[in-house]
C-alpha cells in the first residue's frame, strides 16, 4: 500500500514542477524574453505564457521607468577648477531583446557612460556656468547618454543633477562675493527710498506752494469784488447826490483851506471851474436876496476863475495865486 502512494506523490510533485516551467503569468508592464535552445525566440506577454518545460529559458524585463543614481563625480571645469556632482539618470526600456541581448549589465554600463560624459561635457564650461546652467547641462548630458544607450535598446528619459560641490575655497569665495551683492543691494535700496522720499517731500511742498498761490488767487479775487462792490455803492449813492449837496461840500472844502495856516494856495484849473459853477449857483440862489452880500461873493468867485489861466501853464496844470 504505502509503495502505489509513494510513486502517486512523486508523479504529482513531477506534474507540479512542469506546470510551474511550462506555465509563467506575466503582469502588464512586464515583459518575458524567451531563449530556446540558446536561441532567442521572441518576446512574450503580458498574461499567461506556455513554455516548454526545459527548454525555454525565459529572461524578464521590466519596462518601467528606472533610475540609476550616479554617486559623486570629481570633474575639472574648463578654468581648471575640481568639482564634485552627483546626477540621476532616468531610463525606460523600449526593446527587451536589445536590453538583454545587446547588454550585459546595464546598471552599470549605465553608470559607467554616464560618468564619462559628465567629464567630457564639465570640462567645456567655467565654473559659474556649471552653477548657473543646470538645466543646460541635464540636457546636454540626456542627449548624450540616449544616442549611447539607444543601440541597447533603453531610453534616457531626463538627466538630474542633485548636488554641485566646489571646493571650499571657492565656496568662501562665493559666500563672500554673495554678502557683499546683498550689502549692494540694501545700499541701492536705501539710497532709492532716500530719492523716493526727497521726491515725495518736493511733490508735497509744490503742492503746498500750489495751494498757498491758489488761495492766495482767491483772497484777492474776493478783496477787489469786495472793492468793486464798494465802489459801485459809492458810484450808486453819488448819482443819488443833488447840485445843492454839492455845493455843501464845496464850501466845508473851502473853510477847511481858509483854516489852513499856509499863505500861498495852488488851486488847479478844474477847482476855478467848480467855483465858476458854484458862483453861478450863488446867482441864481441869491437874486432875491441881493442886500446881504452875497452877489459879491458870486463876483469874486468869476474873478478868481478869469484869474486861473495865468503864467502860461498848460491846460489842467495852470494855476492862480491868492
Amino acid at each position: 500500500m504505502l509503495l502505489p502512494i509513494l510513486w502517486l506523490v512523486i508523479a504529482v510533485l513531477i506534474l507540479g514542477g512542469l506546470v510551474s516551467q511550462s506555465v509563467r503569468v506575466v503582469r502588464e508592464y512586464r515583459r518575458l524574453v524567451v531563449f530556446r535552445v540558446g536561441k532567442c525566440v521572441g518576446v512574450k506577454g503580458p498574461g499567461p505564457v506556455f513554455l516548454l518545460p526545459f527548454v525555454d529559458r525565459p529572461v524578464m524585463v521590466d519596462l518601467r521607468e528606472l533610475f540609476t543614481e550616479i554617486p559623486h563625480q570629481t570633474c575639472i571645469t574648463k578654468d581648471n577648477v575640481p568639482i564634485s556632482i552627483d546626477f540621476l539618470v532616468y531610463r525606460q526600456v523600449i526593446d527587451p531583446v536589445s536590453s538583454v541581448v545587446a547588454v550585459n549589465n546595464f546598471g552599470g554600463a549605465s553608470q559607467g557612460i554616464a560618468a564619462t560624459t559628465l567629464r567630457a561635457i564639465v570640462g567645456d564650461i567655467p565654473l559659474d556656468d556649471v552653477l548657473a546652467r543646470r538645466e543646460h547641462i541635464n540636457e546636454m548630458l540626456r542627449t548624450k547618454l540616449d544616442e549611447v544607450t539607444e543601440r541597447w535598446g533603453v531610453k534616457v528619459t531626463a538627466v538630474e543633477i542633485r548636488e554641485i560641490l566646489p571646493p571650499r575655497e571657492v565656496q568662501e569665495a562665493m559666500n563672500r562675493q554673495m554678502s557683499a551683492e546683498r550689502t549692494k543691494r540694501a545700499a541701492i535700496l536705501e539710497s532709492e527710498g532716500k530719492r523716493q522720499f526727497t521726491i515725495n517731500v518736493a511733490e508735497g511742498d509744490k503742492q503746498s506752494a500750489i495751494l498757498r498761490a491758489e488761495g492766495v488767487r482767491q483772497s484777492r479775487i474776493l478783496e477787489a469784488e469786495g472793492y468793486a462792490q464798494a465802489l459801485q455803492t459809492i458810484y450808486a449813492s453819488a448819482n443819488n447826490i443833488d447840485a445843492k449837496t454839492m455845493t455843501l461840500q464845496v464850501i466845508d472844502g473851502l473853510k477847511a483851506l481858509g483854516a489852513s495856516p499856509s499863505s500861498k494856495l495852488v488851486i488847479p484849473m478844474e477847482f476855478t471851474r467848480l467855483f465858476g459853477q458854484l458862483g453861478d449857483y450863488l446867482d441864481q440862489s441869491m437874486s432875491s436876496d441881493k442886500g446881504t452880500g452875497n452877489g459879491g461873493i458870486a463876483e469874486i468867485l468869476k474873478q478868481l476863475q478869469a484869474a486861473a489861466p495865468v503864467n502860461g501853464l498848460p491846460p489842467k496844470q495852470e494855476s492862480a495865486e491868492q
